[in-house]
């Protein structure tokens, strides 16, 4: 398409008194993707990636405001559900309950998919503000496992937490550790089948900051002859179908979803990927201990400073 021409003729000058540009304009998006890298310079191909994670961001950015946009018209709609539900506006007949209920699942699903994609867009964006207060883990917890309860509780499965009453208070995120572990205990509730169970506890933690998951027995009697713990670690587990160990590290990649039919209309796979961004502010790590047919485990740790 030619370019937009001034509302003022510029005056002409001649060809020969032109001046000849003596480098070369940087190329766009497009050419970068269709370079041949072997013949650029090292800090040519610096140059071009800055600009492509440049772009990658400002898309990131605009998505985001388009994804938050759809906040206030989700709003509205779940006050006129909620007007409806109530029969305020009138008398509903069972299909129309029915119709409602669908609608009221399907709108919480959205607002689910809006919550953990601004999370992501904050966090690649590096604007994701952590609040580190002094706080008690066990209430922290407890407060989630009580809001999902209900949840349970329809589709019939149990759902314990067993709370660590010698758990010293420490400093973390609470907001942010509530929404890792909201993310955990939601894959279990999806997962785990009706008469199935899920377990929430924590408890206190030696962790030796190495690539070993079991300390050796040397460092076991450093435990025993130290009092203070220096982590929190908190256990999710369920009795559900169980994940292959080929994927324990992949499913904590961004947009990353098992595939199953389970999981599909309420998730954009990227829960378990927030919640390891989201430990890693705290100094933290996340794995999963699972096989098929036994079950999964979704285990993390907090550090806890030395007072």
């Amino acid at each position: 398409m030619a370019e937009p021409t001034s509302a003022k003729t510029a005056r002409k000058v001649p060809q020969e008194a032109r001046p000849v540009p003596t480098t070369e304009a940087p190329p766009s998006q497009p050419d970068d993707l269709e370079c041949d890298l072997d013949e650029l310079s090292a800090d040519e191909i610096k140059d071009i990636c800055e600009r492509l994670r440049e772009e990658s961001r400002r898309r990131t950015v605009a998505l985001a405001s388009a994804v938050h946009e759809l906040k206030t018209p989700l709003a509205v709609m779940e006050g006129y559900m909620e007007l409806l539900y109530s029969e305020k506006a009138g008398v509903l007949n069972d299909k129309q309950r029915r119709i409602l209920e669908d609608m009221q699942a399907n709108e919480k699903r959205l607002k689910r998919f809006i919550a953990d994609f601004l999370t992501f867009s904050a966090i690649e964006t590096k604007n994701l503000n952590m609040s580190f207060e002094v706080g008690d883990l066990n209430d922290c917890l407890s407060e989630v496992c009580a809001l999902w309860m209900p949840r349970f509780e329809q589709k019939g499965v149990a759902l314990y937490f067993s709370p660590e009453h010698a758990l010293p208070k420490f400093p973390f995120d609470s907001l942010k550790i509530q929404h890792v572990v909201s993310n955990l205990i939601h894959n279990a509730w999806k997962f785990t089948p009706p008469r199935g169970t899920v377990w929430v506890s924590a408890e206190r933690y030696f962790w030796e900051r190495r690539l070993r998951e079991e300390p050796t027995k040397n460092e076991k009697r450093r435990i025993d002859n130290r009092k203070l713990p220096i982590a929190a670690r908190v256990i999710v587990s369920d009795t559900g179908p169980g994940i292959e160990p080929e994927f324990h590290q992949e499913i904590f990649n961004d947009f990353r979803r098992l595939t199953s039919t389970s999981n599909a209309p309420d998730s954009i796979g990227l829960g378990l990927s927030i919640a390891r961004r989201l430990l890693n502010a705290h100094g933290g790590k996340i794995w999963v201990e699972s096989k098929p047919g036994t079950g999964s485990k979704f285990l993390f740790l907090i550090p806890i400073p030395k007072a």
